[in-house]
Parts: structure tokens; C-alpha cells; sequence
């Protein structure tokens, strides 16, 4: 049982991979940032889903506090 759900999870995060390949997050183009990889790890993540009309985005701004004067 747990060999099926190995194989299952490794052929979702393959398909994933291809998705992302196919939308050309793998080349060195890109500027490596907090968004880049994001949407790369989420299309990954989202396997199958990216080709049922998923396309994951990460928004990467980030409101940090500004210290007091």
C-alpha cells in the first residue's frame, strides 16, 4: 500500500514538474526571487491540477514593521 502511494505522489509531483517546465520556469532567464520560485514550487505542487486550468501565483510582498524613531 504504501509502495501505490509513493508511485502516486511521485508521478502527481512529475507532472507537476512538466508543467512547470512547459511554462519555462526552468530556464536561467529569470531572476531567481521570492515570486519566481514560489510559482515554481506551487505548479510542481499542483501536479495535474495546472492542466485543468490551475495556474498558481505566489505574491511575495511581505509588510514589515518599520521601528519606531
Amino acid at each position: 500500500m504504501k509502495t501505490i502511494i509513493a508511485l502516486i505522489v511521485l508521478l502527481w509531483l512529475a507532472i507537476g514538474a512538466l508543467a512547470a517546465y512547459q511554462r519555462d520556469y526552468f530556464t536561467n532567464d529569470q531572476d531567481v526571487s521570492c515570486k519566481s520560485t514560489g510559482d515554481t514550487a506551487l505548479t510542481i505542487v499542483a501536479g495535474p491540477l495546472n492542466y485543468f486550468g490551475a495556474n498558481p501565483k505566489v505574491d511575495c510582498k511581505v509588510n514589515v514593521p518599520q521601528p519606531s524613531k
